[in-house]
């Protein structure tokens, strides 16, 4: 489970992290520039990786080879995303290399941009919205940039010409209808027919749901994910998986991976790590999901190593059903000054839990091991780059986190990173009320931001329970699933976050980021994250839905007591929050029915919450937000260049290991193109 950048920011004041002395250090003899490109409705940032030429070179070197294993999986997600988008990519490459050093006009440099969106997105589709974007070119334009790329160069289809290539190729980059998202979440409608991306074919969402209900039982205490790693396909009237691993569907890409987690298996930093490298490697070569929650349980159990790693289908947010994992990868090297603050509240997990204004019967007797950690990402790829999420908690499965726990992560750098490019936006004065909202703000917001994320990771995600013979919230809550758990995990932090307990653990200086924090998260859910929108359009993506369920509820339940107040000042709307203490209390109240429909399983109540507060826009105020935010000139979403491991060899040794910060975003994937490109075009 992640949180991304936009689960927190309403401002652009955005997150930052404790900077251990090496780092700032560094930072003032080498000042560094963050922004690198801009585009569309995106910018490409840089982050650093702190300390990195201090290490020894054991670990230099695990990281170099856990690095090469992350980039190894790129072709993956491609193609998870969408059947063609590996055609889609390697035609457009192929156009670049043939018009370098082109003229650069107009409708170049438009055609430029949609490739650049190609890259960001890991496909045609928006890597937020979901909704497909298509080239501000005509389609002459295109097809004349087309015509000059050697036929040889074009991955055609066997018995395929150039001529029926460009004709089939044609309306999946254009036609906007065609294939429109990649994950439909609309209610009413087949959600696995209807959705654009690869991890069905064939089969309907009722075929879906009946193929694994027959598999899952209910009432085992260790499920297993059923249909992490696979294709759901219908063959000659046959539904069956086509399992991702060595040997099997993206065995190729999987191949290199082991190739590369083998090497890294042999410099591991002690013998847990050993022992979960060991039973991912046999995982990826089994395809066994019981291999995986071994990995897993072995994989939380480690917290010994400076150097981790995510690596594999994880997160379910890109199936409609929640079954399928993306491929995603963070190379991680632990930061242990930053770590103390989110270790404080780790230690207290249990309290937290016993205090919950959830229902007893639904809190866990015994919260177990979770480890927390700010970390300096060293390398994302996958699912997890160009865009990144800032906190991560992980293992998902219920019953293993349950029985040993569970990793939490804040990546320090990358929030470090979106904080350097955001300063002086003008977000606060555009949309705060008063000065006294961007006082506090300005004093206390980072604190409340970073606690925000600490807790929704480490006691969001972790709290709360299932009942027995309810099974997994994928099978009850379906389409529903992930909005409701990252709305329960906001809802967990939200709630503590004006408690008084925390000034007394040390955690908070008092309660003034709290209040920053409820006044960022309403600014947003209500109105902010509308920026991000095209005229008519719903929210989709699960985040944005959750954030718009949580604010919208609170703000109608209370509109009683005035808790939150709409105002309108010169044309424009504002929500200022005038009781903070019973805006707690609804944030309890929602928190507490929210874990009871996952606890119970009740998909009917799950359904109208997020149907009723989560999904529908406000037109007008929609078009207010992207009138007062379009005179900032700032672009909505933002991702990363990657850091470049380069290994030094003497004598075919590895003698050293230097890191560089690529400036050019175009540059990268092309060489990405070059170095990781394993998968066949086409992977029926």
């Amino acid at each position: 489970m992640r949180l991304t950048i936009w689960g927190i920011v309403t401002l652009m004041i955005i997150l930052t992290s404790c900077q251990n002395k090496q780092s700032e250090t560094e930072s003032e003899q080498a000042p560094f520039n963050v922004t690198a490109d801009r585009f569309a409705d995106i910018r490409v940032l840089r982050y650093q990786v702190p300390g990195f030429e201090s290490l020894p070179l054991q670990k230099k070197k695990l990281l170099y080879y856990l690095s090469r294993a992350a980039l190894s999986g790129r072709d993956i997600i491609y193609d998870q995303n969408y059947r063609w988008n590996l055609a889609v990519r390697r035609t457009l490459e192929a156009m670049i290399r043939n018009h370098m050093g082109s003229a650069e006009n107009e409708d170049y440099q438009k055609f430029i941009e949609y490739v650049k969106r190609v890259w960001f997105s890991n496909g045609i589709h928006h890597h937020y919205s979901t909704i497909k974007f298509t080239p501000e070119i005509s389609k002459a334009y295109f097809t004349k940039l087309l015509d000059a790329v050697p036929e040889n160069q074009l991955p055609l289809r066997e018995g395929q010409d150039r001529e029926a290539f460009t004709q089939w190729i044609l309306p999946i980059i254009f036609d906007p209808d065609l294939d429109r998202k990649r994950v439909n979440l609309d209610h009413g409608v087949d959600h696995v027919k209807e959705s654009a991306n690869n991890y069905y074919q064939g089969v309907t969402q009722k075929e879906v749901e009946d193929f694994y209900a027959r598999k899952i039982d209910k009432n085992d205490p260790q499920p297993i994910s059923y249909g992490l790693n696979s294709r759901l396909v219908k063959e000659n009237g046959v539904i069956r998986e086509k399992v991702w691993k060595v040997g099997g569907l993206y065995g190729a890409a999987l191949e290199k991976a082991v190739f590369w987690l083998q090497k890294a298996r042999d410099v591991a930093e002690n013998d847990k790590q050993k022992k979960w490298l060991d039973l991912l490697i046999r995982y990826y070569q089994t395809g066994d999901l019981k291999i995986f929650d071994e990995f897993s349980i072995a994989w939380v159990n480690d917290t010994d190593s400076d150097i981790d790693l995510i690596h594999g289908f994880i997160e379910v947010y890109g199936d409609a059903l929640g079954y399928r994992g993306a491929y995603e990868s963070i190379v991680e090297l632990k930061d242990p000054v930053a770590s103390k603050r989110i270790e404080a509240i780790s230690a207290q997990a249990q309290w937290f839990e016993n205090n919950s204004p959830i229902m007893d019967e639904h809190k866990k007797s015994k919260v177990k091991g979770i480890t927390a950690n700010v970390i300096n990402a060293v390398m994302e790829a996958g699912d997890a780059a160009p865009s990144t999420p800032i906190g991560v908690n992980l293992p998902n499965a219920n019953w293993i986190r349950a029985t040993h726990g569970s990793k939490s992560i804040n990546l320090g750098n990358i929030v470090n990173a979106y904080d350097e490019a955001s300063k002086s936006s003008g977000m606060l004065e555009e949309f705060a009320w008063d000065e006294d909202q961007i006082k506090l703000e300005r004093e206390w917001g980072t604190l409340g931001d970073n606690l925000h994320t600490d807790m929704h990771e480490v006691i969001g995600h972790a709290s709360g329970k299932i009942n027995p013979g309810v099974g997994t919230p994928k099978e009850t809550l379906k389409n529903y699933s992930s909005t409701l758990e990252e709305a329960r995990a906001d809802l967990v932090a939200l709630y503590f976050l004006m408690d008084e307990r925390l000034v007394d653990m040390g955690i908070l200086p008092n309660l003034n980021p709290g209040k920053a924090q409820y006044n960022d998260y309403i600014r947003n859910g209500l109105m902010l994250q509308l920026r991000r929108l095209k005229k008519g359009e719903n929210l989709e993506e699960a985040h944005m839905r959750n954030r718009q369920l949580v604010a919208k509820w609170v703000y109608e339940k209370g509109k009683k007591d005035n808790v939150i107040e709409k105002r309108v000042r010169d044309g424009k709307t504002f929500f200022v929050i005038n009781d903070y203490m019973k805006l707690r209390d609804l944030f309890g109240q929602l928190l507490r029915e929210i874990q009871r429909i996952k606890s119970e399983g009740d998909y009917e109540a799950g359904k109208n919450l997020v149907e009723t507060y989560g999904v529908k826009v406000d037109p007008a105020l929609h078009d207010e937000v992207v009138a007062r935010y379009a005179k900032l000139d700032i672009p909505p979403y933002a991702g990363f260049i990657q850091p470049k491991l380069t290994a030094v060899e003497k004598n075919g040794e590895i003698v050293d290991v230097t890191i560089t910060y690529p400036e050019d975003f175009m540059e990268q994937m092309l060489e990405y193109a070059e170095k990781y490109s394993f998968l066949p075009t086409y992977n029926d």
